[in-house]
């Protein structure tokens, strides 16, 4: 006969042991369901980190210095240049197409001076999302070292040289494209909606309203230029 301390309860985690089995709350259960149902380890643990580095990507950081404006001010101006543009040559659609778009990255330059983490608080939450996937038994690579200063303000002066030249171009291109309504048109702002409908999801999710407004007023600004190159096609 059984003695009452190896009866069928305790023969259960015997048995379960063998055959792999693991309790739904056990941590060992967990990191099998963090494996997509049977995703190898190592390949969940890319994905994963490639989420976290999407994420980080569509939060933006709050620029810390002037130079750092830059980048988030340039498509204003060159938006509303071309808008300016536009309606000195009577092409009212396009020229508010062109509006909608410089608003929407106004907006956006704005939460990401109000909204935005900053680079110290972005750094961080990465590390809190990797330490979590280490938990897991996910292997992770180390954080790289971060930038010195000089080599921050080597890369702003960079960015701020080729940001000038890409608004002066930007302005150019945009006074006289698209011509017309084509596949190539539309093949360029759906890059534009590409970028920005999920920048607007994330907005929401983490309560960001002028960037979650800024960007869909980017994306309408791409679907009225489609439009607006149907109605105004250019000689």
């Amino acid at each position: 006969m059984l003695r009452s301390d190896l009866g069928i309860g305790a023969l259960a985690p015997r048995r379960a042991a063998a055959s792999g089995w693991r309790q739904p709350g056990s941590l060992a259960h967990s990191c099998r369901l963090g494996d997509n149902d049977g995703m190898a380890r190592d390949n969940s643990g890319d994905r994963l980190l490639r989420r976290v580095a999407l994420m980080s990507v569509l939060d933006g950081a709050r620029p810390s210095g002037t130079l750092e404006w830059v980048s988030p001010v340039i498509p204003v101006v060159t938006q509303a240049a071309v808008g300016a543009g536009h309606w000195a040559a009577g092409r009212r659609q396009r020229a508010l197409a062109a509006w909608a778009s410089a608003a929407g990255s106004g907006l956006v330059a704005w939460g990401l001076g109000t909204e935005a983490p900053t680079r110290a608080e972005k750094q961080k939450n990465i590390e809190q999302q990797k330490d979590l996937l280490r938990e897991r038994g996910i292997e992770v690579p180390a954080t790289a070292a971060p930038p010195t200063a000089r080599q921050r303000s080597q890369a702003a002066l960079i960015n701020l040289a080729f940001s000038v030249v890409g608004m002066v171009l930007g302005v150019r291109s945009g006074l006289r494209n698209p011509r017309r309504l084509t596949a190539l048109a539309i093949a360029n702002e759906a890059l534009t909606t590409w970028i920005n409908v999920p920048r607007v999801a994330r907005a929401v999710q983490r309560r960001r309203p002028r960037i979650a407004a800024g960007s869909a007023l980017v994306v309408a600004g791409a679907v009225a230029r489609l439009w607006a190159a149907a109605a105004e096609p250019l000689r």
